[in-house]
């Protein structure tokens, strides 16, 4: 069970990015107060942490009535994972995001960022929701599931203390430290996707 939590947290760590999230957390809510800040950043981890919980009890259940195997979903999930992490290796994930932070910006009316963009699709973004079903599809019973949440509750925890320390973060360490972060994590996460994709190949073609 230590493996699987291990495994868990890693992945969940990777897609939903803590460590890219929190400069663009910071420049979103550049305006608003502490307090405001706070507030924001709490509501979205809790809205996140919603969506992905719906989706990991749930998701087999969508799956079957959708008539999809769950090795079908697999592999689909390993390959959207690993265009993901080409993303994170080449930076174009983090410009997607602040091009999508910088419209929220441009927009004077719209003042909590709780929900769109910080909560959905930021944290609980389809890589995020892949990765929850994955995950607790292939946990062994409901013991290995609640292993799963558990690592999801851990993730989404640090998520929560990268977004209210974002501020004093980007003084300390600024933008270098964090692409190099998002860069060693997109590596990680690219070996993760293709262990997805050959678990699924190899189940569906019984390997």
């Amino acid at each position: 069970m230590t493996e699987l939590f291990l495994s868990a947290f890693v992945t969940l760590f990777v897609v939903i990015d803590p460590p890219g999230c929190a400069p663009i957390y910071a420049g979103l809510t550049k305006g608003a107060s502490p307090a405001q800040s706070r507030s924001m950043a709490i509501r979205a981890c809790v809205i996140a942490l919603a969506i992905l919980l719906v989706f990991a009890l749930f998701g087999q259940a969508l799956l079957g009535a959708l008539h999809i195997e769950l090795d079908a979903f697999r592999i689909a999930g390993g390959i959207m994972l690993f265009v993901i992490a080409l993303d994170m290796v080449f930076e174009k994930r983090t410009q997607r995001r602040e091009d999508r932070a910088e419209k929220v910006m441009a927009t004077p009316e719209i003042e909590d960022v709780s929900v769109f963009p910080m909560a959905m699709p930021m944290l609980a973004g389809p890589g995020a929701i892949a990765s929850v079903m994955l995950l607790t599809s292939k946990a062994p019973g409901t013991e290995g599931a609640l292993v799963v949440l558990a690592a999801l509750l851990v993730v989404m925890a640090l998520t929560l203390a990268a977004l209210l320390a974002a501020g004093p973060l980007m003084r300390v360490f600024g933008s270098k430290v964090e692409s190099v972060i998002t860069r060693l994590l997109g590596v990680l996460l690219a070996a993760l996707a293709a262990q997805y994709v050959i678990d699924g190949v190899r189940k569906a073609f019984g390997l």
